[in-house]
């Protein structure tokens, strides 16, 4: 069975892509980050994700991401703003760096287990602005690993795998519905309360919203009043 390595969040998008990795037949192992965040509530929602698909492997790494801070995920100074998914900027909820990081872990872990196949849930349409979600962005970090990696030199090229890149926040939830993704098991709140309830107002809790809404259904998740 070919291997894969799916980065997971516990979040939305990342289960839905870990559930069309399931479909193609890959053995899994997830990849997630306690990377000092203020919503760790994601890791817990990631465990979840891992024993709902079975999954071979759960690589749950620390980073020390908050000591650098600059983000409103990572520093608890900064506010998480709310109620603007419209902004032109990049909004301060970017973590500098996060995903070169993170697929650099996916890809120094897929070379020991011979995984070359790494499935990341980034998406251009219905998100918060971020550059490292960008299909430009995935072209040129594949190209690079592929040109420093032994795996990539001797003939075993990555490929990294972004399914969801250009769907809409609806359809990526109708995917999910398709595969019989539980979404009452996913968190995507970068504010949520200190039981896990999703506050319901950050970017992230809109732009869900949004898209349950627009796919008829409704959001499992127990929102803030």
């Amino acid at each position: 069975m070919k291997k894969c390595i799916v980065l997971s969040s516990g979040g939305l998008d990342s289960t839905v892509t870990m559930a069309i990795a399931k479909k193609l037949d890959y053995k899994i192992f997830a990849l997630s980050f306690d990377y000092e965040q203020r919503h760790k509530i994601e890791i817990e929602s990631a465990i979840k994700v891992s024993k709902y698909f079975n999954v071979e492997r759960h690589i749950i790494l620390k980073l020390p991401i908050g000591q650098i801070g600059g983000s409103a995920l990572t520093d608890s100074a900064i506010d998480v703003p709310e109620g603007n998914i419209h902004r032109k900027e990049i909004p301060i909820t970017y973590v500098p760096g996060r995903n070169i990081i993170f697929l650099a872990f996916a890809v120094s872990i897929g070379e020991v287990v011979g995984a070359y196949d790494i499935f990341i849930g980034v998406n251009a349409v219905d998100y918060s602005g971020y550059p490292d979600c960008r299909s430009d962005f995935v072209k040129a970090f594949e190209y690079t690993v592929n040109k420093g990696t032994k795996a990539g030199v001797t003939g075993k090229n990555f490929k990294i795998h972004t399914p969801l890149i250009t769907l809409s926040k609806k359809d990526i939830i109708l995917k999910g519905k398709e595969l019989n993704v539980d979404f009452s098991i996913t968190t995507s709140c970068y504010n949520p309360s200190s039981n896990g309830n999703p506050c319901g107002k950050c970017d992230s809790c809109i732009l869900r919203l949004k898209g349950f809404e627009e796919a008829g259904l409704t959001d499992p998740l127990p929102y803030m009043k």
